[in-house]
């Protein structure tokens, strides 16, 4: 079974959330990533590796890539691969501006 299925069997209650989910300057730690292994690997070489620190950033216009820093740097994913970036709540979860 998928992490993603294994997930969803949590209940609507739980606290499964992804980057996709999250509004521009909140904090979040990843907790794992459920994509295909080059493309996991590929992101974990950027910095998107579980129990690292990233923020949300800026939405492109017309819903296209979203940028989200890491490790100092930004990088912008697509709806859909955010979507399979699984997070927790930063313990300092707050707002921040990225300038």
């Amino acid at each position: 079974m998928s992490l993603a299925k294994a997930g969803a069997k949590k209940g609507a209650h739980s606290n499964v959330h992804t980057l996709a989910d999250l509004p521009p300057g909140q904090r979040c730690i990843i907790d794992r990533l459920d994509l295909p292994e080059d493309v996991s690997r590929r992101l974990m070489e950027l910095g998107f590796l579980p129990g690292t620190e990233v923020v949300t950033g800026r939405r492109t216009p017309g819903g296209g890539p979203r940028v989200f820093r890491v490790d100092g740097s930004e990088v912008a994913l697509r709806k859909e691969t955010a979507a399979r970036l699984f997070i927790r709540r930063h313990p300092e979860s707050d707002l921040v501006v990225l300038r």
